[in-house]
């Protein structure tokens, strides 16, 4: 079974860190999602990506592929 990196990080915390780090524009950009284009906010990402799959997926794997130095 391979490594889980976000074993231990909930969505939240992971959206979190991500906002902080990029800002919503930045999401936006790496991931265009109307969630984070129109009046973004932290509750109203995470139910969006709780319902959709796809999008969770791109959000997680730009959280495993950001260079947090």
């Amino acid at each position: 079974m391979p490594n889980n990196s976000l074993d231990g990080i909930t969505l939240e915390q992971l959206l979190t860190r991500l906002q902080a780090h990029y800002g919503w524009p930045g999401l936006a950009q790496h991931v265009p999602i109307r969630c984070f284009q129109s009046e973004p906010s932290i509750s109203s990402s995470l139910k969006f990506l709780r319902k959709t799959p796809w999008a969770r997926t791109k959000v997680e794997q730009l959280f495993l592929d950001t260079d947090w130095t």
